[in-house]
């Protein structure tokens, strides 16, 4: 069984229903990006494992355990995390300091403030800086090793290669891939088409709250998923 499990997902904020009979699994070690448009929903869905939605119907699961109807925190301790669109980090505390906020968890793993250096040497070199004096790459360095030291089954990325050039882009596919090899998922919210392809294995398309399309990664150019990316 997938570690991650969303079945019949409809949520949203309030009154307001965004989400849509939502599909989707994601196992340990496995990389799926979700794709769409501005407004289709994604990040909303990201939201939705935080308790951040109201949820109508359906069920999120992780490793078995139900996440809807119940307290934010639950995600992290089944081993969840997440590195959020805008990085949030906090301008008040060291690079280190912020790094060590992922460990509030208290699950252990894999991922130690070691192991979070060696795959981002610069944060070992700056760790005494404060978070928001990095640049923007840095920064986005920041928050997905602040998310790994949760020691997560799966971590979710939104829009990671946001505000970023091309050769940082490139930096964080490596990294990705390392990130999965050590047997950590991923679900990325992601409109870099080619960051999809290089870290992903599985894609889905979202459009006005719902997947329209999926695929493996390796296709997303196609032109049936290409009418999908317009929609």
């Amino acid at each position: 069984m997938s570690f991650i499990r969303i079945a019949g997902l409809h949520a949203g904020y309030g009154k307001s229903l965004i989400l849509r009979n939502i599909e989707l699994e994601v196992d340990e070690g496995e990389a799926v990006a979700v794709v769409g448009k501005n407004g289709a929903g994604k990040s909303t869905l990201l939201m939705s494992f935080f308790g951040g939605t109201t949820i109508r119907r359906g069920s999120i699961e992780a490793g078995g355990v139900a996440l809807q109807h119940r307290p934010g925190y639950l995600a992290a301790k089944q081993g969840v995390s997440a590195s959020p669109q805008g990085r949030l980090i906090l301008p008040h505390l060291s690079v280190r300091e912020n790094l060590l906020l992922g460990a509030a968890s208290g699950r252990k793993g894999h991922w130690t403030l070691d192991k979070v250096y060696a795959l981002f040497p610069v944060l070992q070199e700056r760790h005494d800086r404060m978070g928001t004096a990095l640049s923007g790459g840095q920064q986005q360095m920041l928050a997905v090793g602040r998310a790994l030291l949760a020691n997560p089954r799966v971590l979710l990325l939104d829009e990671p290669s946001e505000g970023l050039s091309p050769v940082l882009v490139d930096d964080l596919a490596r990294v990705f891939n390392q990130i999965r090899a050590a047997g950590t998922g991923l679900l990325m919210v992601e409109q870099h088409l080619s960051l999809v392809r290089r870290v992903s294995q599985r894609f889905v398309v979202m459009a006005k709250g719902e997947i329209i399309a999926r695929g493996r990664s390796e296709d997303i150019d196609s032109e049936q998923h290409r009418a999908a990316l317009a929609f």
